[in-house]
């Protein structure tokens, strides 16, 4: 039996706090927040305000790698002709519409959030609909949503939003975004196929307004990191590393607790007791303070006072630790050597780094892969709601231009593409492509080409002289007289 909206909203909500707590986790990783692993606690009380965690945010690190190599530069439609439409303008539509939403700001925000915790969302509407309820409707219109005819395009944080999937086709058949507004009141807007509704939460959610778009899709998008057959919510990239990173800090922390109390020459005294020892107030100071100040003490016979001093220690074995960690999470994150700065050897050569990058690399191949298909979906979404029956269809065999994910030389990549547009294997299109060129810097290049070929004289006398043959009417023929026939008298 189908639940009611008041019903899915709420499943949604409990689903959603339920997510939460492992995604402010990872959240908590990522900005480096996290608590101190593997210290007992009556060390952290003894110690007090001097034992100050450090962390060493290699989560921060691995996702920081990955997201930047995830460089969206443009859609390319298949064929030449698209709805009846000139494919380069067709690709040009629907690069309006992307940055007409300052997609290229928000797409890094969702695939940053994406590989750190699993997965982000994007949500798509008409402007103007989809806000935020009635507390939208006095706001004043935004200049910019006025001139544009382009849908609404957000992406949203995974602690805000939650879809749940049709078991069959693995897309969403209800989606949720949950917040709180200024005045510090629980909204929720819940997505369905035909209709998109907004509630307001007292003591349960009560729907306040509701958008009958019949739309036939939900406009939510989930852009999932490294999702498995029977895990739809993904994972996070820097998951497998958290063990180490905590170990990391842990034995950071003690590197400093050590080079605090051990690295400096330790004095000792015998003949002196713990009330030998006070403050500036005539206190008792604890052990770790004495230890703090630099000076072992221990009761002997009485006159008998002997002070002397312990060799400095050596942190180095600190060091070897944390590099055999380091290693560790590189190899579980596939990041190359000189990311963790482990490596201490010659600097390595252009081949050497590319080696060493290619199963990072193929790991950004295979997110392109996903993040393009879910891009696709949404730009499909866009141009329906703009659209509406008329919307191109084709749209969903769309190719999602990548910025190339691995780290070629300049000149090896022109020299490549050169020569095969020397030789006529490729077009002079096909050669840009392969430099890397977005869709929209090669459209302009090829309008600076015919400008410029305009403006030669040779060109230009070439075009009008092949105008004027092809506008010549051919010399007709005159006809043959066609002889009478002879007079029977």
């Amino acid at each position: 039996m189908a639940m009611t909206p008041e019903e899915t909203v709420s499943y949604l909500d409990a689903k959603l706090l339920k997510a939460q707590r492992h995604l402010r986790r990872l959240d908590a990783y990522y900005e480096g927040e996290q608590p101190l692993r593997f210290l007992a606690l009556e060390l952290k009380q003894e110690f007090g305000e001097r034992l100050a965690e450090l962390v060493i945010n290699w989560p921060e690190m691995v996702a920081d790698a990955y997201e930047a190599r995830l460089d969206l530069t443009g859609f390319r439609f298949p064929g030449s002709i698209s709805n009846g439409v000139d494919v380069d303008d067709a690709d040009a539509d629907v690069w309006g519409i992307w940055q007409d939403n300052d997609m290229d700001r928000q797409a890094p925000q969702a695939h940053l959030e994406s590989i750190a915790l699993g997965r982000s969302y994007a949500i798509v509407g008409a402007r103007g609909k989809l806000a935020e309820g009635p507390a939208a409707e006095d706001a004043p219109a935004d200049p910019f949503d006025v001139d544009t005819d382009s849908p609404l395009i957000s992406v949203e944080h995974p602690t805000q939003c939650i879809t749940e999937q049709d078991p069959r086709t693995r897309q969403p058949v209800s989606a949720l975004k949950r917040w709180k507004d200024a005045d510090n009141v629980q909204r929720a807007t819940l997505y369905l196929p035909d209709s998109t509704r907004h509630f307001v939460r007292a003591r349960r959610w009560v729907e306040q307004d509701r958008d009958e778009h019949n739309l036939g899709v939900v406009p939510v998008v989930p852009l999932v990191n490294r999702g498995r057959m029977l895990k739809h919510d993904g994972r996070s990239e820097f998951a497998s590393a958290i063990p180490l990173a905590d170990a990391a800090n842990k034995m950071a922390t003690d590197m400093m607790v050590s080079g605090e109390f051990h690295a400096m020459p330790r004095r000792w005294a015998l003949g002196m007791g713990a009330e030998d020892f006070e403050d500036e107030n005539g206190n008792t100071i604890s052990p770790f303070e004495q230890i703090a100040g630099r000076i072992w003490a221990h009761p002997k016979k009485p006159g008998e006072v002997e002070v002397g001093q312990f060799p400095e220690s050596d942190l180095s074995v600190f060091h070897s630790t944390i590099r055999v960690l380091a290693q560790l999470a590189a190899q579980l994150a596939a990041l190359p050597p000189h990311y963790m700065s482990f490596n201490t050897d010659n600097p390595a050569s252009a081949d050497a780094i590319r080696s060493s990058e290619a199963q990072m690399v193929k790991r950004v191949e295979r997110k392109q892969t996903g993040l393009g298909a879910d891009w696709r979906r949404v730009m499909a979404i866009a141009l329906r709601i703009r659209d509406g029956e008329d919307w191109d269809s084709r749209v969903r065999r769309m190719k999602v231009v990548w910025r190339d994910a691995s780290t070629p030389t300049v000149a090896q990549a022109a020299d490549a593409a050169v020569k095969k547009r020397q030789q006529g294997i490729t077009t002079l299109r096909q050669t840009r492509i392969d430099l890397g060129y977005a869709p929209e810097e090669i459209r302009r290049m090829e309008e600076e080409d015919e400008a410029e070929a305009q403006r030669d004289p040779v060109r230009r006398i070439a075009d009008e002289l092949n105008g004027a043959r092809s506008v010549t009417p051919p010399a007709e023929t005159p006809a043959e007289p066609v002889a009478e026939p002879a007079s029977v008298g």
